[in-house]
């Protein structure tokens, strides 16, 4: 274990033997890191939280502080990450409440970069990209592979669908479908995210299919209700379709508070 001298690690803190541990960083009790993670100088780790493997934190960010939450009153809440994020310098991520999911989640291979910040109760998947400064309110969800641009933000209660792309200084008020590329304040959609359903390997034929069914959704005229039988009825041959058919039908006390991009 590579740990500077003027690092405090509490007697709590489970670190692997294999941590690295930059000068005057802090870790604090029920923390625990797994093998492989890098945290550099001057950063603050508060817990409870719990790290996964191969992890890159930089210098001034703080994992797993209190959430900004006025009812928010010292109760043990959690913070989990997965394996092989990278957080750099200034992002700042919250631990849950117990209004929510008592924790923040954050899976794997993800990149917060400068600034970024996640709220409490966020549940966030894999491979998304989190540009400069990038926001998520308390109690957001956030899909694999979404890419928020810089200046960005997610208001509270929204959710964002996987393979979706968030422009930068666009603020997302409802929720976001899979592909959809959302641009504006507030957002709106705009087309879809082609470049990165490209890079991740969809097909020219899938990708027609989900530029027909964003025609279908947003550019025909139907009603809600009307689009979504349509996709539903072209998801039984189209399985790329499933995502978005499954996000459209959610039901939930949120959904009916917020709605989706329309």
């Amino acid at each position: 274990m590579a740990i500077h001298p003027t690092a405090i690690i509490h007697p709590r803190a489970n670190l692997d033997s294999s941590v690295e541990v930059g000068a005057y960083t802090v870790i604090g009790p029920d923390v625990s890191i797994a093998a492989g993670c890098k945290i550099g100088p001057h950063v603050v780790i508060e817990g409870p939280t719990t790290i996964g493997r191969d992890n890159r934190i930089y210098q001034f960010a703080s994992i797993g502080a209190a959430p900004q939450d006025l009812k928010y009153k010292g109760e043990p809440t959690r913070l989990e990450i997965g394996d092989r994020n990278s957080f750099r310098e200034n992002c700042t991520i919250n631990r849950g409440t117990t209004k929510d999911r008592f924790v923040t989640r954050i899976a794997n291979d993800n990149l917060f970069m400068a600034g970024t910040h996640v709220g409490h109760d966020c549940v966030i998947g894999s491979n998304c990209v989190f540009a400069n400064y990038a926001t998520l309110g308390g109690h957001v969800e956030v899909g694999d592979w979404v890419h928020m641009g810089g200046f960005s933000g997610i208001h509270q209660f929204c959710k964002v669908g996987s393979h979706a792309f968030i422009a930068n200084n666009t603020a997302v008020t409802r929720d976001v479908p899979p592909y959809v590329m959302a641009v504006g304040r507030p957002a709106e959609p705009h087309s879809v995210n082609v470049e990165g359903l490209k890079r991740r390997g969809f097909t020219p034929e899938q990708i027609r299919n989900i530029r027909e069914a964003y025609k279908i959704l947003y550019r025909s005229g139907r009603k809600l209700v009307e689009a979504i039988a349509e996709l539903e009825r072209r998801a039984e041959t189209q399985p790329e379709l499933v995502p978005l058919v499954a996000f459209l039908n959610e039901t939930s006390p949120r959904r009916e508070r917020v709605g989706i991009v329309r």
